[in-house]
């Protein structure tokens, strides 16, 4: 975990933008080995195109620990 990174797997159109949604992830992750270069395109489509829903997941997201990285 890293602070301000919040990513999501996503393997169809509906939890992409669920991770959206209610996750507000910022980072989606796809399984290239499992779904189509159409069906990436789509999958990110829907991401870009979905607004945070914030209120009850906002207060969820804020519990989330988050581990510093720290590099020298």
């Amino acid at each position: 975990k890293h602070q301000g990174i919040r990513a999501g797997l996503v393997w169809d159109k509906q939890i992409a933008h669920l991770i959206r949604q209610h996750n507000n992830a910022n980072v989606i992750v796809l399984p290239a080995r499992f779904i189509t270069n159409d069906q990436a395109v789509e999958f990110v489509e829907e991401f870009l195109a979905t607004d945070f829903e914030g209120g009850r997941h906002q207060r969820r997201i804020e519990k989330i620990p988050v581990k510093a990285c720290n590099r020298q």
